[in-house]
């Protein structure tokens, strides 16, 4: 009997002795960790401690030049373009610096993914006003992003990430850029997502919103990374 079998979660993201960086010095060294498929993970450290780094390597934007990545079952380092764009598929980013097409409106940011998988413009349209609305952006629809606010612009981000409903986000700074009434709102989004199996990785300096959600934590400090599990309640 496998171990799925049983009823074992597996790691939907493993590291192995991995370091990365850029020009021949490391950002980050030597990491030992894994996460669990349907886990939710806060990134936490100071600024420069190479979170952004770090999520750019899980969403295989970057390889590491040592040791083994291991993401859905699939060893990155010996992963070709082609099957690296089939796993992007499956994952959900919002960026830190948005990058959304500027020139297209709300809607039709949002509805990019599912019109990338070929779902009918009838489905597209009832996820993407059923997202507009929990976001409060329905007025919005059909407005440039370019004519947007920076918390808009992060509104509509965090909403294209998960549209379609990936197996894996992340999210790079996801409440920056908004007030605090709305960031709740948008992690009990991400809460939700979580709940139909989502794995979730928010890379945050708020150790306000590390308070508020008890999930677990990957501190990031001097190039090391550390898990430390979600606190038990008795």
């Amino acid at each position: 009997m496998t171990d799925t079998a049983k009823g074992i979660q597996q790691p939907i993201i493993e590291l192995q002795n991995v370091s990365i960086g850029y020009d021949d010095e490391d950002v980050l060294s030597n990491l030992y960790f894994s996460l669990l498929q349907g886990s939710f993970t806060f990134v936490s450290g100071k600024s420069g401690a190479g979170k952004t780094t770090l999520l750019n390597m899980l969403y295989l934007i970057k390889k590491p030049y040592k040791g083994t990545l291991t993401v859905f079952g699939q060893n990155i380092n010996f992963s070709n373009r082609h099957n690296l764009s089939l796993l992007r598929q499956r994952i959900g980013v919002v960026f830190q610096d948005f990058r959304l097409l500027e020139h297209l409106s709300v809607y039709d940011n949002i509805a990019l993914p599912l019109r990338v998988r070929g779902m009918s413009e009838k489905e597209i349209y009832r996820r993407v006003v059923e997202l507009l609305k929990w976001i409060e952006m329905y007025k919005s629809i059909y407005r440039p992003c370019n004519t947007l606010s920076g918390g808009e612009k992060q509104r509509v981000a965090i909403a294209r990430a998960v549209i379609n409903r990936p197996d894996i986000l992340f999210a790079d700074e996801p409440t920056g850029s908004i007030d605090p009434e709305m960031a709740d709102k948008l992690m009990r989004l991400f809460v939700e997502l979580n709940k139909v199996g989502t794995t979730v990785v928010i890379a945050t300096h708020s150790t306000q919103l590390t308070a508020n959600y008890n999930y677990q934590r990957i501190d990031l400090s001097n190039g090391s990374a550390k898990l430390y599990p979600a606190l038990k309640h008795v």
